[in-house]
């Protein structure tokens, strides 16, 4: 048979195959952003509508109401500045400390170095819930308990966090740093004006790691926090569910407010988000 009569099939089956597959994508698209897109819906819904059977689609009259009595009565403005503030210093000081770490095991040379590693990697069987025990109790012997520091200081170092960092710093040549070395520079000058602005990518991708984890958290907080005005948003809506437990529209109006600045930041990062997943897991 003549191969260039092939070639239109072969094309044919090229682009069946890529529409299949996008229109598969396309679905799965549809069936992850639904209930994202029926919560924005409802939070502007007049209260009691979201509770008919069927549950309508789409608001009968466009209402803010919902989102005034959330920052007005329930006080959420202030659980949401408590949680950017400890969502903010937990992503910096992560950042900060396993980024240094993840280096150290990465390209320093110290005794029990790969012994020290593996021994991390292993913490990763152990459950959170676990260690949450002896961890409140050091924050209570270090008078941290109902305050903002007992959330953030367990939170400054992960075992994902310096395994990322570590496989992206491998890449590194030992060469460019030696030649810094011999340039007269301190290891910090080196990790600061070096290093860091070769980890850009990992480090977008821990960012967003990070916040995520700290803005969604909920168990931990929900322990060392006692005093409601220190509350972060996932225990706040919590304690404001039991209060209104009938106030559906309210609720994902609460639930938006949440969702929104770590789906601004994904958005705005994912490019550098899926270049250091990449790298990270190639590099090394």
């Amino acid at each position: 048979m003549n191969r260039a009569a092939l070639v239109p099939r072969e094309v044919g089956a090229s682009r069946w195959t890529a529409w299949t597959v996008n229109g598969a994508l396309g679905l799965l698209a549809i069936v992850a952003l639904a209930p994202l897109a029926w919560m924005l819906s409802v939070s502007f819904m007049p209260t009691g509508e979201a509770s008919g059977f069927p549950p309508p689609l789409l608001p009968s009259a466009l209402t803010f109401d919902n989102y005034r009595q959330l920052f007005a009565r329930a006080g959420m403005g202030r659980y949401f500045v408590n949680s950017l503030v400890v969502s903010g210093a937990i992503t910096l000081g992560a950042l900060l400390v396993n980024t240094m770490a993840g280096y150290a095991f990465a390209k320093l040379r110290f005794r029990g170095r790969e012994r020290l590693f593996q021994v991390l990697l292993g913490a990763l069987v152990i459950p959170a819930q676990v260690a949450m025990l002896p961890l409140f109790l050091m924050m209570k012997g270090m008078g941290l308990v109902n305050s903002f520091g007992a959330v953030i200081i367990p939170a400054l170092a992960t075992v994902f966090g310096i395994f990322l960092v570590r496989q992206y710093a491998r890449s590194i040549p030992d060469e460019l740093l030696e030649a810094a070395r011999i340039d007269g520079a301190g290891e910090l000058r080196i990790f600061f004006q070096i290093v860091l602005p070769m980890l850009k990518p990992v480090l977008v991708t821990l960012t967003i790691f990070t916040f995520m984890a700290a803005w969604n958290d909920f168990m931990w907080p929900l322990i060392v926090l006692t005093d409601q005005s220190n509350y972060t948003l996932p225990v706040a809506i919590a304690a404001l569910s039991r209060e209104h437990i009938q106030d559906v529209e309210m609720m994902m109006a609460s639930a938006v407010v949440t969702v929104i600045p770590v789906l601004l930041l994904f958005i705005a990062l994912q490019r550098y988000y899926i270049q250091g997943l990449l790298l990270g897991s190639v590099k090394g």
